[in-house]
Order: C-alpha cells, then sequence, then structure tokens
C-alpha cells in the first residue's frame, strides 16, 4: 500500500464520505462528471475513475446517460471506515518498520560494544595482576542512588571501574556522576583481592 493516495482515489473517499453524511442522499443524482471535475480541479477521466470505484463497491450506479445515482449510504460508510482501517494498517506497518530497524541499530550497538569490552579485557588479562572483574550490586546496597565520585572507590578498595553492565545495556568508562543502581553489574579491575574487597565494600547495607 503506498502512503498517498491517487487523486482518483482521494475523490472517490470524499464522494463516498459527502454520502455518508448526507449531503448526497440515496436516490439522488450526483453532478456529472464534466461539474464534479470543475469542483475538484481534476480531468473528467480522473472523475471517471473515481466514480468507477465507487460503482465497484455498490455506492452509486451509472446509468446508460451516465447519470450517477447515489444507491447506498451505509455502502458509502462501510468504504470510509475500510479505507480508515486500511491506513491505521499502513500507519502501524510503518511503525513497526521503524521499531524493527531502530532494533537492529541497537543490536548491532551492542555487539560493538561488547567486542570492545572483550578485547578490552583480553588486554588487561595480559597486564597482570590488573584483571578484570564483574561485581553486582545488591538490592540493599548502600552505593544505590549514588554518583560514583561520592563512593571513592580507588581510596576505599584500590579497584578503578571500568564499566557498568545495566540489563542489555553496557556503559563503558563511565563518568563521575554515573549513579548505581541495584542489580547493575560492575566491572573492576584492580590488584589482589580486589574482587572480595569491591564486592565487601559494595554490598555494605545502606
Amino acid at each position: 500500500m503506498k502512503a498517498s493516495m491517487a487523486s482518483y482515489q482521494s475523490i472517490a473517499l470524499d464522494l463516498a464520505k459527502r454520502i455518508m453524511n448526507g449531503e448526497f442522499p440515496v436516490g439522488s443524482k450526483i453532478s456529472g462528471r464534466t461539474v464534479l471535475a470543475s469542483q475538484y480541479s481534476v480531468s473528467p477521466e480522473t472523475i471517471r475513475k473515481a466514480i468507477a470505484i465507487l460503482k465497484e463497491s455498490n455506492i452509486v450506479s451509472v446509468s446508460q446517460g451516465k447519470e450517477i445515482i447515489v444507491l447506498s449510504s451505509q455502502q458509502a460508510c462501510y468504504y470510509v471506515r475500510h479505507h480508515e482501517e486500511m491506513v491505521s494498517a499502513y500507519s502501524l506497518s510503518q511503525e513497526l518498520e521503524a521499531l524493527m530497524a531502530e532494533k537492529e541499530e541497537n543490536d548491532k550497538q551492542f555487539r560493538k560494544i561488547v567486542g570492545e569490552i572483550m578485547r578490552y579485557s583480553d588486554r588487561l588479562k595480559n597486564l597482570s595482576p590488573y584483571n578484570p572483574v564483574d561485581i553486582r550490586v545488591a538490592n540493599h546496597s548502600f552505593v544505590i542512588g549514588k554518583p560514583l565520585q561520592d563512593l571513592r572507590m580507588w581510596q576505599n578498595t584500590g579497584a578503578t571501574i571500568v564499566a557498568v553492565r545495566r540489563g542489555t545495556e553496557i556503559i563503558v568508562s563511565p563518568g563521575p556522576h554515573a549513579v548505581l543502581q541495584a542489580d547493575d553489574r560492575i566491572v573492576v579491575v584492580g590488584a589482589g583481592d580486589v574482587w572480595q574487597k569491591v564486592t565487601n565494600f559494595i554490598n555494605k547495607e545502606n
């Protein structure tokens, strides 16, 4: 389905709405093609195509003398509602396509960041004893809601935070104003028993 309708489709829809609203009652005659062409500022051929749509939908009839007679306001109503449903379906389809494209881009970015983290971790592993470790922030931790600069992580544990995993999101090199949340997993580097030191520190109760 195209994003915009052809002129004759727009005219057919407008005439159907006028019939549905009672401007053209059942049994009445609609102006001929030439008059309609003038009203809509289009060619008589465009009007012919528009009327053909209404005829196929049993909204009007066209006599041998090319008189256009209204047959059914109910069919006009069905036609208008069907069009609105089609537009809604198209709109949803477009929205879904946009969301899928956004998801694909997010997934691509996620894979890129994960790859960078892996490469960074591999380099760190070669710099013994500064191996990266992953530690979960418990729900009762006192660090929840506090910016990293207030935690004085290096002074208290000798560790440096290099990344924070939050669900599917990975924050690389979080700044001093980054705030930790419950269930975050922080990636830190440090010497010796850094994992134990950081675990004990961040999971003290609030």
